[in-house]
């Protein structure tokens, strides 16, 4: 069960002009379940991306960085139920053949295609069923697709995950609407998830670029589950220019702060339903460094506590051993912390509890308000390292039974 999200509603989602959805069931993984989806770009739409630093990232990841340094994007084509990772050559050629099949459909190059894959990894792509399928996704395309779409990426994920938002820009009325898939090998440096996100706003190419990457840096690079990091991830922004405003090229000004802003809200808000559905998850809990003298100095204690799965074991327990986060906070690698200046707090901001200072209990701090708090569904871990300025957050859950059964039943 998610941990206080819902399905989203259909009418909630704003189509965004320049963008048509359409899904299908190509038979990928499961018969009978929609795992195929199909966007279609306006021409002149501009397209950033980032991607995972795996190593032995997958195939589609591969072909999408080709791609996009190339340009000119017209459609994005997402299978779920296989991830197409660990397939060799194999797995680039299936990839571009289903580009290739994509652009035959729709009238464009196969490198203006992007492709994305999710599910089992070290298992070849059924490129058959999928091409097969395609003509049913572009049967299926429409401006309202989102809902269907945001269904059709899903993997272990319970529920569907999407976004909308608008704000004014230039005097024009500017829709941003994503979606995001994840629940579970989500770490950062991109987590297993996929998140696109589109809006109708007119932007440059160097800005587009430079904004998919602090919004990931703030969304998507500051969530963690389990600690592992995917092959596939991926997390695309599309600007369609087709809002009617002038184009912004420079980082400046009020309509530009308005549309950051907003870009990054859906980020942040996708980042976090992946999260709330992390596998087996009962709690949401963000983990909140300040006084650190960087803000990477701050990220780094933050993840020690987030990945810890003593921590995440005892908070799903609601079982105040609190002092497994002062040992990951410990052994997060800042070889001169003070811990004698360090405090850590537990609880939301306006029911917060001292736990820690002087490196040892906080003297006022009582078990059962510690136990109290950790009962809750959702909680803030706050730590102040004393050291600066600085400051980060990180969003993660907890270790339930649940996480184990889901992951060693995932391929059955």
């Amino acid at each position: 069960m998610a941990v206080n999200l819902s399905t989203p509603n259909p009418a909630d989602l704003r189509p965004v002009t320049g963008v048509r959805l359409g899904v299908a069931e190509a038979g990928i993984r499961k018969a009978n379940r929609r795992d195929l989806t199909l966007i279609e770009l306006a021409p002149g739409s501009r397209v950033a991306g980032v991607f995972t630093r795996n190593r032995f990232c997958a195939a589609p990841v591969q072909v999408c960085r080709e791609h996009l340094a190339e340009g000119d994007i017209r459609a994005l084509v997402i299978n779920t139920g296989v991830a197409n990772a660990g397939t060799g050559e194999q797995g680039v050629v299936d990839a571009l053949q289903t580009c290739a099949a994509v652009g035959r459909l729709l009238g464009v190059g196969a490198q203006q295609v992007l492709p994305f894959s999710t599910g089992v990894i070290l298992e070849p792509l059924p490129v058959e069923r999928l091409i097969a399928a395609l003509p049913a996704a572009q049967a299926n395309l429409r401006g309202d697709g989102w809902f269907d779409a945001a269904h059709a990426i899903m993997t272990t994920d319970t529920v569907a995950k999407a976004v909308s938002r608008t704000v004014e820009v230039g005097g024009k009325t500017v829709t941003i609407t994503g979606i995001g898939k994840g629940a579970g090998m989500i770490k950062p440096n991109m987590a297993t998830m996929l998140g696109f996100v589109a809006c109708d706003a007119a932007l440059s190419q160097d800005l587009l670029n430079a904004l998919v990457r602090e919004a990931a840096d703030l969304s998507f690079n500051s969530i963690t589950v389990d600690g592992d990091t995917s092959t596939n991830d991926s997390f695309i922004l599309i600007a369609t220019g087709k809002a009617g405003h002038a184009e912004i090229a420079e980082p400046v000004g009020a309509d530009w702060a308005a549309l950051r802003e907003a870009v990054i809200d859906v980020a942040v808000r996708l980042a976090q339903a992946i999260v709330r559905d992390g596998e087996g998850a009962t709690k949401f809990m963000s983990i909140v460094v300040q006084g650190g003298t960087d803000r990477e100095e701050c990220r780094k204690v933050a993840y020690a506590v987030a990945h810890s799965p003593l921590v995440k074991t005892a908070f799903f327990a609601s079982d105040p051993n609190l002092g497994r986060i002062l040992a990951a906070i410990g052994y997060a690698g800042i070889d001169d912390l003070d811990v004698s200046r360090l405090k850590v707090w537990l609880g939301n901001p306006d029911e917060s509890v001292l736990v820690a200072e002087h490196g040892g209990r906080a003297a006022s701090y009582r078990e059962e308000a510690g136990a109290r708090i950790m009962a809750q569904s959702e909680l803030t871990v706050r730590i102040d390292l004393a050291r600066g300025q600085a400051a980060a957050t990180v969003w993660t859950c907890d270790f339930s039974y649940d996480y184990v059964k889901i992951n060693a039943d995932y391929r059955s």
